[in-house]
């Protein structure tokens, strides 16, 4: 019995030892010290115990830790860090504010995972730029443009010269979800491709989800993209802008109640078209578009948050074709702190993408479009050292507009014709977790529960044995089935519903204190499918929901990485590994029509698709010499086959190359400092051909070779390899150090050597020899370019 309580007083000492020490949190929110913008991503570390986190998107941060005396080591690159002594013996509410390193114009900042909290943290398959590194890598017309920046990063390539979007790991265009303060973003381009909507200038932090993407995250399957905007300066008045060969930029920000509230408005145009008429050109093409933020700090636990952005494009060409585009989105988020361990974030956001079209000499308008409103609560709970939750809802309501025709001429002949209007709610609710199981091991593991209803439509077709795409066994071809009658619904009525549990997991071994390996896991579902039968998207594409008969495309993504920083951080590196397999990946039967078609159910099949991969990342991060080298190996493949033994599917069945599929993809992109005056930067690209489709044959009529194509080789050939070199110099003027005002030049080269790279090649008879040819359409050759941006 004596020993018995000996045994059990041994016990509870050694637990007294283990768990006895008192806890108290520290919590607080960091800033940048010159505007009184919070920071995202800044590291709260303590060396003394081997811990630490991060600021969130609010720029908040909470840890809970034993009492006592530490050293806490606050720092975030392009700043200087602050090291000093804490004292905790009670929960502490803690701010801090952080100087910039330099203080130039667009100082280069290369965000990478260089601190030992990042190697350490589960996050992986994410990639990082700030505002400036954008600002200094060479684009076409000089025009500072974030998704031609997040191009130079591995696994993400663009559809070709001038094209709109881009693909991340073998993925589509429309499954990247692209949030701009959360809203979604239906079409990121200006131009058709020529230029992203977002303005460098207003861009606060831009971040790239490529896999292991968190459970708050989905609708999409490829990645997120995730940009905020900058919230204005609270302690005084600032202007930023810029003036360029085609388009000028200015940002105003300041305080609305010094230190407490503060407002930015950018706006941006281009005026090229301006000059048309100098040159007897009557075509027009420009866009503009406007940025506003303001925001209300009640006290420390309450911050509101308004949110704008309002972008078109107007595009037409003599007085016979003008084509309108463009997005609108409005947020207004109100952050409330319930403790300092409980962070909430509630959104209400609209958003709006649309889309006109005028045909003056055909005598109509067409007019399409998607609205949502979105209604997103979200919270991340730090419950100790050790363990994180993040857990939320979300609720978007949608409506698409097909398209309308509208005369507007007596004379046109053209009779009036609405598309069916659609409509669908998508609900999901997730929870999520980041536990450090031991110093070497930490896990974040949770899941996403979606589900999405099509609700009730005017008129919906019904067909026989509920096929509306029909195999015609004697001319070998799938055809457009005819309806057998329809159906009339109110709104309230439910088409179609979907639920999808959606597992996430993500795994970091550290290896030693500057290297570590990740897993993850992630499984997917998009209700929405963005109709196109280009390999880019054009603004006439339309989005059409899961329902009946379009099936909701689900993902699993495996990957598997090694990281390291090396010699401190001056270098890192990481590469990765990658498995993706999508179902019901939408497919198109030959010859399908998508334009203005109501029963675009009739020429789609759903099939699947894969896309594996290994992708590289070399960085040099200090120095007056930084940049990367980032290197892609990829396969993305689709394949549909037949529904029944008697059907061969698309492409007989077998897998084929997707548009996107590009198997080498290589891009450099350095910076050399050579003075406080002069900064060079040069990047340099290589992709694969992008896969397309040549004639095995020809056959004449009347007089005319026609060239023939193989329905059953898609995409069994490439266009040439595409690269290109592009340089900037900024010369910033040494007068700038003593004054307000400060300015200076960016002069660039795009495609340095000439490269006509082929945007695509055409196949037609020449008129004068009357023989078929090959033409190869490229849009850039050389571009030079010159801007002045300035700040006061």
């Amino acid at each position: 019995m004596l020993q018995s309580k000996k045994l059990l007083f041994i016990l509870l000492f050694i637990t007294s030892i283990a768990f006895g020490q008192e806890k108290v949190t520290l919590s607080g929110s960091v800033y940048d010290d010159a505007s009184n913008e919070t920071l995202i991503g800044v590291s709260i570390y303590f060396p003394e115990l081997n811990s630490g986190t991060t600021t969130n998107e609010y720029g908040f941060y909470s840890i809970t830790i034993p009492k006592g005396n530490y050293k806490i080591q606050v720092s975030y690159l392009g700043f200087t860090s602050i090291v000093e002594t804490v004292n905790l013996t009670k929960k502490t509410t803690k701010n801090f504010k952080l100087k910039e390193e330099a203080e130039s114009l667009d100082e280069i900042i290369i965000e990478t995972d260089i601190e030992k909290l990042n190697v350490r943290t589960p996050q992986m398959s994410v990639n990082k730029l700030s505002a400036a590194t954008i600002k200094q890598i060479p684009v076409v017309l000089g025009e500072a443009d974030i998704i031609k920046s997040l191009i130079l990063l591995p696994g993400v390539t663009s559809a070709g010269e001038g094209a709109s979007g881009f693909n991340v790991r073998g993925g589509a265009a429309d499954q990247n979800l692209i949030l701009l303060d959360e809203s979604i973003v239906f079409n990121s381009s200006h131009v058709f491709g020529f230029f992203s909507v977002f303005n460098p200038d207003v861009i606060k932090d831009v971040k790239l989800y490529k896999g292991g993407i968190p459970a708050r995250f989905g609708g999409r399957l490829s990645s997120v993209l995730d940009i905020y905007q900058k919230e204005g300066n609270s302690k005084e008045f600032k202007v930023i802008g810029g003036i360029g060969l085609v388009s000028s930029r200015l940002l105003v920000e300041g305080p609305i109640e010094k230190e407490k509230s503060s407002f930015v408005v950018a706006g941006r145009s281009s005026y090229a078209h301006l000059f048309l008429p100098l040159f007897d050109n009557e075509n027009t093409a420009y866009f503009y578009d406007l940025n506003s933020k303001v925001n209300y700090r009640f006290n420390e636990k309450n911050n509101l948050f308004l949110s704008t952005y309002f972008g078109k494009d107007i595009f037409g060409i003599s007085d016979s074709f003008v084509n309108t585009y463009g997005n609108t989105v409005v947020n207004l988020r109100w952050n409330h702190l319930f403790s300092d361990k409980l962070f909430s974030n509630l959104s209400l956001i609209y958003s709006d993408y649309f889309y006109g079209l005028t045909l003056d000499f055909v005598g109509f308008e067409w007019d399409s479009g998607i609205t949502n409103f979105n209604l997103k609560y979200d919270f991340k709970h730090y419950l100790n050292e050790k363990l994180k939750l993040s857990y939320g809802i979300n609720n978007i309501y949608i409506k698409f507009n097909p398209g309308e025709i509208i005369p507007n001429r007596d004379d046109s002949g053209i009779q009036p014709e609405k598309l069916i209007d659609k409509y669908a709610n998508e609900f999901a609710a997730y929870i999520e977790a980041e536990h450090k199981l031991s110093d070497k091991l930490t896990l974040q593991y949770g899941v996403r529960f979606s589900n999405f209803t099509r609700l009730g439509q005017d008129e919906l077709n019904i067909y026989a044995n509920n096929q509306p795409v029909i195999y015609n066994q004697q001319f070998k071809k799938y055809e457009e089935a005819e309806p057998v009658g329809t159906e009339n619904f109110s709104r309230s009525d439910v088409l179609a519903s979907f639920n999808n549990f959606e597992p996430r997991v993500s795994m970091s071994y550290l290896l030693s204190d500057d290297a570590s390996i990740k897993l993850s896991y992630n499984r997917m579902a998009q209700y929405l499918h963005l109709l196109s039968n280009t390999a880019s998207p054009t603004p006439l594409d339309v989005w059409t929901p899961s329902g009946r008969y379009i099936k909701p495309q689900l993902l699993d993504q495996f990957a598997a990485g090694y990281f390291k920083s090396i010699k401190g951080g001056d270098y890192s590196l990481e590469t990765e590994v990658f498995y993706k397999d999508i179902q019901n990946r939408i497919d198109y039967i030959n010859g399908a029509n998508l334009i203005a078609n109501n029963e675009i159910e009739t020429v789609i099949l759903n099939g699947q698709a894969r896309a594996y991969g290994l992708e590289v990342l070399f960085k040099k991060n200090e120095g007056d010499f930084k940049g990367w080298i980032a290197y892609t190996l990829s396969r993305s493949e689709q394949q549909t086959l037949g529904r029944t033994p008697n059907e061969p599917g698309i492409n007989q069945g077998r897998w084929y190359n997707t548009p996107f599929d590009k198997t080498h993809d290589l891009s450099i992109n350095t910076s050399y400092e050579l003075s406080k005056k002069w900064k060079f930067n040069a990047n340099f690209l290589f992709q694969t051909g992008q896969p397309t489709n040549y004639p095995v044959g020809q056959y004449e009529i009347q007089g005319l070779n026609v060239p023939i194509f193989d329905d059953n080789r898609r995409n069994a050939d490439r266009l040439p390899a595409y690269h290109r070199l592009d340089i900037s110099a900024t010369l910033t003027p040494e007068k700038n150090k003593n004054r307000k005002w400060q300015g200076e030049w960016v002069f660039g080269i795009y495609n340095l050597y000439g490269r006509q790279n082929a945007a695509s090649i055409n196949f037609s008879q020449n008129r004068e020899t009357l023989r078929n040819e090959a033409i190869q359409t490229s849009i850039f050759g050389i571009v030079p370019s010159v801007t002045y941006n300035f700040k006061f």
